[in-house]
């Protein structure tokens, strides 16, 4: 017995291309970075450490949005790796500042490159003005944001369902 279509619904949708893209990524990432010793979170606190030109352990937990307790387990293996370092702050003995070491410099900029090769590799089908664009959309769609680059409501974004869609 053949199947029949799905009424009502559009031709294209997004999500099972994205979900398929990321999972290329994400594969591919994974394999250049085993080899540095990294794994994406540690890659992601290195990419924020750099940027704040440190942090407190409070700092980081926050911006990370992890609990502190895996903050410190993190940052143990960065630690152990050299990576980063924990000095106590001189303001409050109790707080941890934490920063790259040069050697952590040096290994996020090798996981830099190595992904640069990585996106190149899985976006091949695309020429760079594409590439631009691609990237400019996937900005605002994880902002929130329509394409005139104003908040959006998600009532606002998404269609009603035809008043017999539920009979699909």
């Amino acid at each position: 017995m053949a199947s029949l279509p799905v009424l009502n619904q559009p031709p294209r949708r997004s999500g099972a291309l994205l979900d398929q893209l990321s999972r290329r990524m994400r594969l591919h990432a994974e394999s250049v970075l085993a080899p540095l010793g990294l794994r994406p979170r540690h890659l992601v606190a290195l990419t924020v450490l750099r940027d704040q030109r440190g942090s407190t352990q409070q700092a980081l937990s926050t911006t990370l949005m992890m609990d502190r307790a895996n903050v410190v387990g993190l940052l143990n293996d960065l630690e152990a790796d050299g990576l980063i370092e924990r000095l106590r702050s001189p303001e409050d003995r109790r707080r941890h500042l934490v920063q790259l070491t040069n050697a952590g410099v040096q290994r996020l900029a090798a996981a830099e490159f190595a992904l640069a090769r990585v996106e190149d590799e899985v976006l091949c089908g695309l020429d760079t003005e594409q590439r631009d664009t691609l990237y400019e959309l996937l900005q605002l769609a994880a902002a929130g944001h329509g394409s005139d680059g104003t908040a959006s409501e998600h009532a606002a974004c998404v269609e009603e369902p035809p008043a017999d869609a539920g009979s699909c």
